[in-house]
């Protein structure tokens, strides 16, 4: 893997056709390994946005740091039929289908758009590019617009439809790249900004807060959204949510919307999961992650809590155990509740799901479960997903 793509995307533990793909349409990563991933060498200048307790009144530095890593993303698919490039709306939420809509057909028979655009940031200086899975998905050409006029002709180095998350690479050198944040050190309230080419008109910062984490709205398989009241409008997929210091901590996928556009909810990709996700597309073409072999309670709610003798339902209910899964080894049985992952307070069923997702494969770790009303300590395995699934 190219050297300088390992220097900002390191080693991590271990969800359309052309057409805006402006669906905006994305865990955590396990502390114990925290300490054998190096360090993030920033690519700006750390320069502090608060002096003496007092929020600097313009954003105009982040900006002219960032804005030259935002790239328009364009793609372009040839027409084929109509009844092979419908997407399966019946799996995206009411409130998402007309945002994940544009760009594609709506109805069969009507025809495909050809045409696509969406948005990407630079993430290495000799051009590795993050952006959405669902914004080049089908595409037979993408194109990527610099800010300095330039277009490049991109290659999809690999996409992951489980997490919307998708790389590209131009051929260019001495490219402006942007630093990769911490998305676990983000808090409800910090501001950040939205950087991206809405509706084509070209680059547009909004701002906003981070209203929630751990948003798990839209049914992709490994979700971890932070949500934010930051204007995110078709055309945003795949731009950067950015802190004010300059950093992504985000990759701009969905909003949750009755009119298309924005209406103040909408939902980045953490980057800790872009990065474990990216680097592994970059080196194997692929995401192996971590399994457990447990299937959980989606509902786990307050009177089953009581039947647990939990005060009230956090972590992970165990449903049923697969075969010959590391759960099963390990004694895993239904009723057990995750409360604890190796080291890491398990605040759901997504949760858990992101975390052992991003679990190398073959580590051993801790798991506290609250059993017949006591704490009890199990440690196991991790298997690789590939291995059990079909």
């Amino acid at each position: 893997m190219n050297a300088a793509y390992r220097k900002l995307i390191p080693i991590a533990f271990a969800g359309h056709p052309a057409g805006a793909v402006t669906a905006v349409r994305a865990g955590p990563k396990p502390t114990n390994a925290r300490a054998e991933t190096p360090e993030l060498r920033l690519s700006v200048d750390e320069t502090p946005v608060a002096r003496d307790g007092r929020l600097v009144g313009s954003y105009s530095d982040v900006i002219r740091k960032v804005s030259p890593s935002v790239v328009r993303v364009n793609v372009t698919q040839r027409a084929r039929l109509a009844s092979a490039q419908m997407p399966d709306l019946s799996q995206v939420p009411p409130q998402l289908r007309r945002f994940f809509g544009e760009g594609m057909p709506e109805e069969p028979g009507r025809g495909p758009r050809q045409q696509g655009l969406g948005s990407g940031v630079i993430v290495t200086p000799d051009g590795y590019i993050l952006t959405n899975n669902h914004v080049v998905d089908g595409a037979d050409e993408v194109k990527v617009a610099l800010q300095d006029g330039r277009e490049l002709d991109a290659k999809v180095v690999g996409r992951d439809p489980k997490t919307d998350v998708a790389v590209l690479k131009v051929d260019a050198g001495e490219l402006p790249a942007i630093a990769l944040g911490d998305s676990e050190a983000i808090e409800v309230g910090d501001v950040v900004l939205a950087i991206g080419n809405p509706f084509g008109i070209g680059q547009t910062v909004t701002r906003g807060i981070v209203r929630a984490t751990g948003r798990a709205t839209l049914g992709l398989d490994y979700e971890d959204f932070i949500q934010t009241d930051a204007a995110i409008n078709p055309g945003n997929s795949g731009g950067p949510l950015v802190n004010l210091r300059g950093e992504v901590v985000g990759i701009n996928t969905a909003i949750a919307s009755n009119s298309g556009g924005s209406e103040g909810i909408g939902f980045a990709i953490p980057i800790e999961m872009v990065r474990f996700v990216a680097r592994q597309l970059v080196e194997r073409g692929s995401v192996d992650r971590g399994f457990l072999g447990v299937s959980l309670d989606k509902e786990f709610a307050q009177p089953e809590a009581r039947r647990l003798g939990m005060v009230r339902p956090v972590g992970a209910r165990v449903e049923g155990v697969t075969r010959g899964a590391p759960a099963e080894r390990a004694g895993l049985r239904p009723d057990d509740v995750i409360i604890e992952f190796a080291g890491r307070a398990v605040e759901d069923d997504d949760h858990l799901m992101s975390i052992v997702s991003m679990t190398p494969v073959d580590s051993v770790v801790t798991i506290i479960v609250f059993r017949e009303r006591a704490r009890v300590e199990v440690r196991l395995t991790v298997a690789s997903r590939a291995t059990f699934e079909p």
